[in-house]
């Protein structure tokens, strides 16, 4: 049977009607025939062998071994790749890491190169659960883009990247100003050798600093060179910083809380309040904290330890101690008496602490002040080292008999206790100024109503201040109200508005509101009333100071305000007489009470001497001036025959020279007692006799020496330190003189109208605590600041 034969595709005509073999296609505008291995290109329509590509832009025929890169349309073989920002040839074996290019046998963590033969050593290794950051420098975590954070190493914190050339950096070292090399093109030099040479004292300057104690910033808790700095390399790396790190001490933390509430004043129940508990706990989870009973505990610990040291310095003081009494109120009708204690230690300073808080179930009894000062003196073994004592108020005669017999027996007496009572100036000062505003106190209502109106609406003070605009008044002072339990800004309200009496007076006239308006004579109450409020002021302002005042410094103040008191209370003016007859009355009495011991520190000062007593006291009493210089003559000449027969105890130091020869004296008493003791006894009285003659001779030398130049910044203290040698028993006296203080109250509270009040918390304590808190917070808050512990800062592991 025959085969039928395949049929034969007859071939397709074209628009010219030739033939087209089914190998071959029409080209399209040129109506050729082209093979099918063959492609037509678009744009200039011309035949394109199959292993060839066509170009997107430049049209041109591409060979299939190449390909076209995307930015600039040039022709790149295809073993070759294009960098995709620089547009550089990349061979094949080669790859791109931030626009670097990298070789195939190296690997890229994260974003640096590191060569897979290079390893990292011990000492950087990072524990397997902590984060794997890269260190990098300062400047690259902003110029160099990444997907993963990056975490500044902390070798940054020491060192700066500079330029030096074409893709070259180098790190400097902040302290000596060394540089390393850090990167050149691609190639990074990383930083172990930066920390090296921080850590292990390459660095010159951090090696000087740890020959003084200093740390390196690199130190561990327990090595002082970071990485690597001993054979047993660390097995974890810290984050440290130049101060010294303690691990977590729960013992230290509780004296630490203890520390905070005594100084800050804080409740001790504060430790059960759920707020500071929640914080504690998110601070130091660790920490169990402790309860009421355990931090009252902690911070009379914290007393008595504070206490040991002070009874150390009190003991070695070479003088003697002055006493201020104050006492305080309270809600429960007990009273607490605070006694602080002032002295000058054997460097010639001047200190005041806080001794004794005692809470004194009756305070207006006559035994009062004499019980606590009983109690005070055998706290501190005080007796026989006692030289005055001052009061914050007056007290009644039986109060003054009963303190003057406990020191009589307790301590010897000084002037026959002439210096043993005195009041606080401070509360003298403040009584005066409120009896002056009782005195005025309509006018002082109305000057208040009229500075109220003008502070209180602003349409009101802008008012105010376009009529002082208009009236061109020169005061610059501005109006403030004032608070009544502060003297002080009571009087400078009074002597703001007296200045600008000239616009009230014209507000009063054209602002119907206003009403009450001081009348003329009110202006001149207030000026008469600021004049000798001002002599005031400038006296208490002077307790206010920083540093403490030593005793001459008040004797200047106080015969003044004597003096202009009395002046002005004989005026004939009755509006003077009025209102300063009051004042004169009670300053009066305190400067009868003082007066003596004030003239004798004064006399102490070698500008003045008895030269000022004598000028003042002529001002003053006119033709009996002579009778009361006279008294301080003979006061001063007593005082300074008691230093020389009744020599204060030897302090602990001296006491072990005096007593390091034991032996020779025994052998020389048995020497004396064999030979002829008589006369001893008569050499004895023939060296006190001598001595007590040179003894006078010394305060008269001193008193006819020519006075010295009067400076404004004197130091008496400092010059009767430099001449104790040439004055020895002289210098003695005028060191416990000049440390007697005259006011009873800090200074926050010289202008306190008043009476100091013991809380409602406080009072719920036991006395024994109160006494610690309010004695250890003074004692902690006047500590040098070297005995201050440093910083705490936990251990970070990273």
């Amino acid at each position: 049977m025959a085969t039928p034969e395949t049929p034969v595709t007859p071939a397709t005509p074209t628009e010219n009607h030739e033939i087209v073999l089914k190998n071959e296609i029409v080209h399209e505008h040129s109506n050729e025939m082209v093979p099918d291995d063959e492609m037509i290109h678009e744009h200039s329509h011309e035949m394109v062998p199959e292993n060839e590509m066509i170009h997107e832009h430049s049209h041109e025929v591409v060979p299939e071994n190449e390909m076209i890169h995307g930015h600039n349309h040039e022709l790149v073989p295809v073993n070759e790749m294009m960098h995709e920002h620089n547009h550089e040839m990349v061979q094949e074996h080669e790859m791109t890491h931030e626009h670097h290019i990298v070789l195939g046998n190296e690997i890229v963590p994260g974003d640096e190169m590191v060569p897979d033969n290079e390893m990292i050593p011990l000492n950087e290794m990072v524990l397997a659960e902590q984060p794997n950051y890269i260190e990098t420098p300062p400047n690259d975590l902003e110029t160099q883009p990444s997907k993963r954070r990056k975490k500044k190493s902390i070798v940054w914190e020491h060192f700066t990247i500079e330029n030096v050339g074409a893709g070259t950096r180098r790190a400097c070292c902040k302290q000596c100003k060394q540089s390393f090399a850090y990167s050149t093109g691609s190639k990074v030099a990383g930083t172990s050798h930066l920390k090296r040479h921080i850590a292990k004292g390459a660095c010159p300057v951090v090696l000087r600093n740890q020959q003084n104690n200093q740390s390196s910033p690199y130190n561990t808790p327990s090595k002082m060179s970071g990485y690597g700095g001993s054979n047993d390399a660390p097995k974890r790396r810290y984050r440290t910083a130049s101060s010294p790190y303690l691990a977590f001490d729960p013992d230290r933390c509780r004296q630490e809380i203890s520390r905070m509430i005594i100084m800050h004043d804080y409740p001790l129940h504060m430790v059960e309040h759920p707020g500071f508990l929640t914080f504690v706990q998110h601070l130091q989870p660790r920490f169990d904290m402790v309860s009421f009973n355990t931090v009252q505990g902690d911070c009379v610990a914290t007393y008595l330890r504070e206490k040991q040291a002070i009874q150390k310095v009190i003991g070695g003081v070479p003088g003697r101690i002055c006493l201020t009494l104050d006492m305080w109120s309270s809600c429960y009708t007990v009273g607490y008496v605070f006694i602080t204690g002032q002295y000058i230690d054997s460097e010639w300073k001047i200190h005041r602490k806080i001794l004794n808080v005692i809470m004194e179930p009756y305070p207006d009894s006559d035994t009062a002040f004499s019980h606590a000062v009983a109690a005070c003196l055998s706290d501190w073994s005080m007796e026989g080292k006692l030289f005055s004592v001052t009061i914050n108020h007056p007290i009644s005669d039986a109060a003054v008999d009963n303190l003057r017999a406990l020191l009589s027996v307790k301590n010897p007496l000084v002037l026959n206790g002439q210096l043993v009572v005195g009041n606080c100036l401070a509360r003298t000062l403040s009584s005066i100024a409120q009896d002056a505003f009782h005195f005025l106190h309509g006018t002082v209502k109305k000057v208040r109503d009229s500075i109220k109106y003008v502070k209180t609406s602003e349409s009101h003070e802008e008012k105010f201040i376009e009529l002082k605009q208009q009236l061109q008044v020169p005061s610059t002072k501005t109006l403030v109200l004032d608070d009544r339990t502060q003297w002080n800004t009571t009087y400078e309200m009074l002597l703001a508005a007296s200045e600008l009496k000239e616009v009230f007076s014209c507000l009063d006239t054209s602002d119907p509101d206003y009403k009450d308006a001081p009348s003329v004579e009110d202006w001149k109450q207030v000026e008469i009333l600021c004049t000798y409020l001002k002599i005031l002021f400038d006296t208490a302002n002077l307790l206010t100071a920083p540093t403490i005042p030593t005793t001459n410094t008040f004797f200047h103040e106080a015969w003044k305000i004597q003096l202009e008191l009395a002046r002005a209370a004989a005026s004939e003016d009755p509006s003077i007489s009025s209102l300063t007859k009051t004042m004169q009355e009670k300053f009066d009495k305190y400067w009868k009470s003082c007066c003596l011991m004030l003239a004798i520190s004064v006399v102490m000062d070698p500008r003045f001497k008895m030269k000022l007593v004598e000028f003042s006291f002529t001002k003053i009493y006119g033709e009996e001036a002579a009778t009361y210089v006279k008294i301080v003559e003979e006061g001063i000449h007593e005082l300074f025959l008691e230093y020389v027969a009744l020599p204060l105890p030897l302090t602990p130091t001296y006491a072990e020279e005096a007593n390091g020869g034991d032996i020779k004296q025994e052998n020389a008493q048995d020497l004396g007692a064999s030979s002829n003791g008589a006369g001893l006894t008569d050499f004895d009285a023939y060296i006190m006799e001598t001595t007590s003659q040179q003894s006078r001779s010394e305060l008269d030398q001193y008193l006819e020496e020519s006075l010295l130049p009067r400076v404004h910044e004197f130091d008496v203290v400092g010059w009767w330190k430099l001449n104790r040698m040439k004055y020895p028993t002289l210098s003695k006296m005028a060191r416990d003189i000049l440390s007697v203080p005259v006011s009873t109250v800090t200074a926050d509270s010289v202008f306190c109208t008043v009476g100091k009040e013991m809380d409602q918390y406080r009072c719920s304590l036991r006395p024994e605590t109160v006494e610690a808190l309010i004695c250890a917070k003074d004692w902690l808050q006047n500590a040098s600041v070297d005995t201050l512990h440093a910083p705490i800062k936990m251990e970070v592991p990273i």
